[in-house]
């Protein structure tokens, strides 16, 4: 993973580059004063290198979709440099792009599933082995679930020590708590096991914070609990944590892939196919352009002699990945200080996770396969092959609790009322969790605009800053 800056006097260039899977962040602007650059969006803002203008094509899309795709970021004039993208800036101009993809060309390759467990021992254990070499202090995330417990099995192989794993949870809510399974993976592992209780408290009091963290906005609903293990990773003296995102982009863990093939009779359906905010009369005009961004990353997806699901898979990989998932990991780490690596974004792993065989990718309507295969032996008290839940973040229990209340503050906020009826905001509120989704994204926009449009002060609770306003 890298953002690098290189400037060469002698041939009055400088370069940008940024890692083929996009994990660390790189912004620029081309201003009247020159060519800025930064490695955080607000960073650029607070140097007044760039002013705090939504741009309303992107704000349509983060509505839409939670995410936003592309080089254009919400902040009007500011761009990301793309994943894998090199640029080279002459007279404060960019003069030069060249690109390179994260994921190999061609369909898929033969190979037994013997050889591919093989071949996966081979490339997760190099992976991990080169993700964990630190000076510092370092440990892992936990969710228990298949991704995160190989990299457990990983690093206990490798680490004569135990291993620091973290886990979050939620008590009296009803969603999930992985934490009594996370448990016994770490214990089976040998692991040095921590564990983290985040209430509803902590989500008022620090949701504020955490969109100030999330300079380029993703409304995902795990920015909350990595928020909080970030800071329990600061509070242990931890200094790198290793992570399991990349996992399901490619080896296929997501039933929308499972969906994408199928035909349209059994089930199957486009992914990303609705806005979250449809049909709730919510926006005042609601942007046909919404899914632009996604079809422009299928388009670009059909190349190199692909099929569906590898299509669908770097589509995730383009989009939901890049700025969503890897966004959250950066902003939420890097607000404590932690660095962020994710040993599933190897170049081999990929290069051997992206080629292989639909059915050593998924079986038996599982998806990761050859994750749980591995896992089976590498680690058996994961119960890799036992149907999860899933993770989920009680959003919708604690929104719903405050709803009467919330409703007409985040109807009144500037950036929401600009695009939304305020009734209806204030009748969705109103609904219960099961339009949680809706709720959450506009309460969390809310905060973000408050926070890097508006420039308020965002260091009180929810309630607080929205009063403020």
């Amino acid at each position: 993973m890298y953002a690098i800056a290189l400037h060469d006097p002698a041939d009055e260039a400088l370069i940008l580059a940024r890692d083929p899977f996009g994990i660390k962040p790189l912004y620029y602007g081309q201003t009247a004063d020159g060519f800025a650059f930064a490695s955080e969006l607000q960073a650029l803002l607070a140097a007044k290198l760039a002013k705090p203008i939504v741009e309303t094509a992107k704000r349509d899309e983060l509505l839409a979709l939670q995410f936003t795709t592309g080089a254009e970021t919400p902040i009007a004039g500011v761009y990301r440099l793309l994943p894998g993208e090199t640029i080279v800036i002459r007279g404060g101009r960019v003069a030069e792009r060249k690109i390179i993809d994260a994921l190999p060309p061609g369909g898929p390759k033969s190979i037994s599933r013997s050889d591919a467990v093989q071949k996966f021992d081979d490339v997760i254990m190099n992976s991990v082995d080169v993700h964990q070499r630190a000076d510092v202090p370092y440990g892992m995330f936990l969710s228990g679930g298949t991704d995160s417990s190989v990299v457990l099995a990983a690093m206990r192989r490798l680490n004569p020590t135990p291993v620091q794993a973290l886990t979050a949870g939620f008590g009296d809510t009803s969603v999930n708590d992985e934490r009594e399974h996370a448990r016994a993976v770490a214990g089976a592992a040998g692991a040095d096991h921590h564990e983290i209780d985040v209430t509803d408290d902590d989500f008022w009091r620090e949701l504020p914070a955490i969109a100030h963290a999330m300079d380029d906005p993703a409304a995902d609903y795990a920015i909350v609990p990595t928020y909080f293990l970030a800071r329990k990773a600061r509070e242990m003296g931890l200094k790198v944590v290793l992570s399991g995102e990349g996992g399901d982009e490619l080896f296929a863990g997501y039933g929308r892939y499972r969906r994408a093939l199928r035909p349209a009779l059994f089930g199957g359906r486009q992914m990303r196919h609705a806005p979250i905010l449809d049909g709730l009369d919510v926006l005042r005009e609601p942007s046909p352009h919404w899914r632009d961004g996604i079809a422009a990353d299928e388009t670009k997806a059909k190349a190199h002699g692909r099929n569906r699901l590898q299509m669908a898979q770097a589509t995730d990989s383009a989009g939901w990945l890049a700025n969503d998932l890897l966004i959250k990991l950066d902003r939420c780490l890097m607000a404590h200080g932690v660095e962020g690596r994710v040993p599933f974004l190897d170049p081999y792993v990929a290069d051997f996770a992206f080629t292989l065989p639909n059915n050593i990718k998924i079986r038996n309507r599982n998806g990761k396969w050859v994750l749980r295969e591995w896992l089976s032996t590498a680690l058996p008290e994961s119960k890799p092959f036992t149907k999860k839940r899933g993770f989920t973040v009680p959003v919708g229990e604690w929104i719903a609790s405050k709803g009467n209340k919330l409703g007409p503050l985040v109807a009144a906020q500037q950036g929401v009322f600009e695009v939304c009826d305020t009734p209806a905001v204030e009748k969705l509120f109103n609904s219960g969790s099961e339009f949680s989704k809706a709720q959450w994204t506009l309460l969390f926009y809310a905060l973000w605009h408050q926070s890097h449009i508006l420039g308020a002060d965002v260091s009180g609770s929810v309630f607080d800053v929205l009063a403020d306003a």
